[in-house]
């Protein structure tokens, strides 16, 4: 069982969530607004979030850059959208989030989503505990996240942005994306990295590709061709 926050506006949204999450064994608190999650946040100890984007009083993206930066993001945080673009998307990463959820949510890609960030957060747990076994001190601070420097950024703490442990390794790992160009030029490196990552994890099975990324097969093959995305060698990897 895990101690899961869901933070979204919209009341149906929340109990959909908490029904379905208390289902699966776990045990679920609620808030409707960035306030509440703050309060929430700082009572308890959360095991994962899911943060929906657009909120009243402050926006999702804006709160999971306020917890990166006071240290807080401690947990793996799934992001909640029926209208993220790729910038979006692009910035909450780049802060620390583990993954998307666009909305409507369908259950099996909620609890799909819910297990691989409670699988995270488990590893890092494991991690922390065996850098403090080897340190000698139990009672110590916490090892804290490494920081990455802004593209062009002059190193001061200010420029500092808290990386969060899960983008270390995995499947973003490879999404070290330079935010300093054009807009078009970066949403293009943020789709292919997108495929590139869908293709290795499918063996390069367009078929498969095309159900995880919701594209028809014709659509695919020319947005990967547009990107440039080589399908011979991520067929070679598969």
């Amino acid at each position: 069982m895990a101690n899961i926050l869901v933070v979204d506006d919209e009341l149906g949204i929340r109990d959909l969530l908490s029904e379905i999450l208390n289902d699966e064994g776990h045990s679920v608190d609620l808030a409707e607004n960035a306030t509440q999650a703050r309060n929430a946040r700082l009572s308890t100890g959360y095991d994962l979030v899911l943060l929906d984007i657009w909120m009243p009083d402050t926006d999702g993206v804006s709160l999971l850059k306020e917890w990166a930066m006071a240290g807080a993001l401690t947990m793996p945080v799934i992001m909640m959208s029926g209208h993220a673009t790729i910038e979006t998307a692009v910035e909450a990463t780049r802060i620390g989030a583990f993954s998307f959820l666009e909305k409507p949510i369908t259950m099996q890609k909620l609890l799909k989503a819910v297990e691989q960030g409670l699988t995270r957060s488990a590893a890092n747990a494991s991690a922390a505990a065996a850098a403090t076994h080897g340190r000698g001190d139990a009672s110590g601070p916490q090892a804290t996240a490494p920081m990455a420097v802004a593209e062009g950024g002059t190193g001061t703490a200010e420029a500092a942005v808290p990386v969060a442990p899960h983008l270390e390794q995995g499947p973003l790992a490879h999404q070290g994306f330079n935010l300093d160009r054009p807009l078009r030029e970066a949403r293009d490196g943020f789709e292919k990295a997108y495929f590139e990552f869908h293709l290795a994890r499918e063996g390069g099975s367009m078929t498969r590709v095309a159900e995880k990324t919701g594209l028809e097969r014709t659509h695919l093959y020319r947005k990967l061709r547009q990107l440039g995305v080589d399908l011979g060698r991520n067929r070679r990897n598969g």
